[in-house]
Formats: structure tokens, C-alpha cells, sequence
């Protein structure tokens, strides 16, 4: 009798703190007489032993997705795993050089695609820490290829390390929270990138924080940090093409890996990984 009613309590508790997103008091911007409901098919908690292939895309090409990596690092389904309750994404060395399309990849990380696209109006958050790495951490949206409108949602886009090799403009991008509305260049349009952030008080990789955007219309995109509002970004464009969610652990140009490879070669698991403890995204009835 005393197993089953810890389970009910447990049951009842989980249930309870699923039942809305995470906002502070006094930060949830919904109207009064309308309600917040969970997305289930852009949510997960990571529970179960492998990656939910219904709701997941773990593979850098297919479905329409043709990039997996900006050299030097190399997107690699095999970098994504469900650990402890975790979604994880470990960077690394490759064993050995590859050449794909004349591009040259020595590092690893990975990219992971929602199956389902999201739409206006919906509120998307995740609980992530960081990796220690000079190698990114991501939550964002990204639409599908169209030549008049690609957009990219940046909800949070940060690396775990800055070096004396990191370009100046990115030094304390080691400690933010930041965010994009990019309308990517295409042979149609010129790319056009409106931007906000939020400094930290500690680093990305110290500890779980939860990210969040409520694309509260084709106007307006508002970002939220823990559960408070920090800013919104008003795109110049009408931002209402369906976008999907994406988490790439990806190197960049601006943030090179040091020469005696840093973390991203010699730390612990737990220094090399991105973990997200859930992704959450909920609509408004």
C-alpha cells in the first residue's frame, strides 16, 4: 500500500510540475482567459533508455537537412545519447580526419532536429547546461529552405570556453544568454540578423539553466531566462513560416579550437557535453 501511494504522490507531483511552463511570478505574458497547453510532439523529458526516432532527428542529413557541421567539426548521430534523464551531445577528436565536399573535419559534435515543425504563437523552453568547451550550445528554430524566407530563431547560442584566440566581439560569450532572428541570405534576399542578450553572473556550463522563447506573433519574438523576461526582438520581416527545433554542438570560426585542443580533446565527459534535461513547448487555448 505504501508503494502504490508513493507512486500516486509521484505521479501527482510530476504531473503538477508539467502542467505549465516555468515562469517567475508576475512573467507570464498569456492573456487572462486563455490557457497554456503542452505540445506533445515538441516536448520531452528524456525519460526513456533511447532517443524518441518519432519526435527526433538525430541524423545530420535527411528530412530536407543537408548540413552537418562547419569545419573543423563534424556532426555525428552517434554523439547523441540519453544518459541519467539527459538528452547529451559530447564533442570530441576524430580518430581521424575526414573530407566531406572538399571540407575537412578533425572534431566532433552533433545536431538534433525536432520531426515536427512549430508555429506561431507556441512558447518553447529547455533546462540545459552547457558544455565547458569552446564548441557551441544551442536551442533554437530553423525553417525549411525557401528562397524568399528562410528564418532562424536563435533562442539561446553560446559556447562553454573563450580563448586569447577568441575574437574580441565573442570574449564573454562564455557567460550569456543570446539570441537571433536572422533572415539567412539566399539567392532571393540579403541576410538581415536583429539580436539581443542577456549577461550571465556565472558560466553557461555551471549549472541547468532554462531558456525560452515565446513567439507571440509574426511581429514580436519575446525571450525569457529562467522564467523572467528579458527581451523581445521585433523582426523586420513577417517571422510565420513553420520552424523546426534544432540543438547543434557545432565549432566556430570566431572560437577556434586551441591548438592543443583544449577540452574539447582532453576533458571529462561531463566538460565535453551538452545536456538538456527536457524540452517543453506549449501553445495557448
Amino acid at each position: 500500500m505504501k508503494r502504490i501511494l508513493a507512486i500516486i504522490v509521484f505521479v501527482i507531483s510530476v504531473t503538477a510540475s508539467f502542467a505549465q511552463p516555468s515562469f517567475k511570478k508576475g512573467n507570464d505574458p498569456k492573456p487572462a482567459d486563455i490557457k497554456w497547453v503542452a505540445v506533445e510532439e515538441l516536448s520531452d523529458e528524456f525519460e526513456h533508455k533511447n532517443m524518441d526516432v518519432d519526435k527526433w532527428q538525430i541524423n545530420p542529413i535527411g528530412n530536407d537537412w543537408g548540413w552537418d557541421g562547419r569545419p573543423p567539426g563534424l556532426f555525428r548521430a552517434e554523439n547523441v545519447s540519453i544518459k541519467n534523464g539527459k538528452m547529451c551531445v559530447t564533442v570530441g577528436k576524430l580518430d581521424a580526419p575526414v573530407t566531406k565536399n572538399g571540407k575537412t573535419f578533425t572534431h566532433q559534435g552533433g545536431i538534433v532536429r525536432s520531426i515536427k515543425p512549430g508555429n506561431v504563437g507556441m512558447y518553447f523552453e529547455c533546462k540545459m547546461k552547457a558544455n565547458a568547451t569552446v564548441m557551441s550550445s544551442t536551442f533554437w528554430l530553423m525553417t525549411k529552405y525557401d528562397c524568399d524566407k528562410k528564418l532562424e530563431t536563435d533562442i539561446q547560442e553560446c559556447v562553454g570556453r573563450t580563448t586569447d584566440k577568441t575574437d574580441k566581439w565573442a570574449q564573454g560569450w562564455d557567460s550569456i544568454f543570446h539570441s537571433n532572428a536572422i533572415h539567412r541570405s539566399t539567392p532571393c534576399v540579403e541576410k538581415l540578423q536583429l539580436q539581443n542578450a542577456t549577461k550571465l553572473k556565472e558560466p553557461n556550463y555551471s549549472r541547468y539553466f532554462i531558456y525560452a522563447a515565446w513567439w507571440k506573433s509574426a511581429e514580436e519574438i519575446q525571450f525569457f531566462l529562467d522564467g523572467e523576461y528579458q527581451y523581445s526582438i521585433n523582426p523586420k520581416v513577417e517571422w510565420d513560416m513553420p520552424a523546426f527545433i534544432h540543438m547543434a554542438i557545432e565549432t566556430y570560426s570566431w572560437n577556434p579550437i586551441p591548438d592543443d585542443g583544449g577540452l574539447v580533446e582532453s576533458g571529462t565527459w561531463e566538460q565535453r557535453t551538452t545536456q538538456y534535461e527536457w524540452i517543453r513547448t506549449w501553445t495557448l487555448q
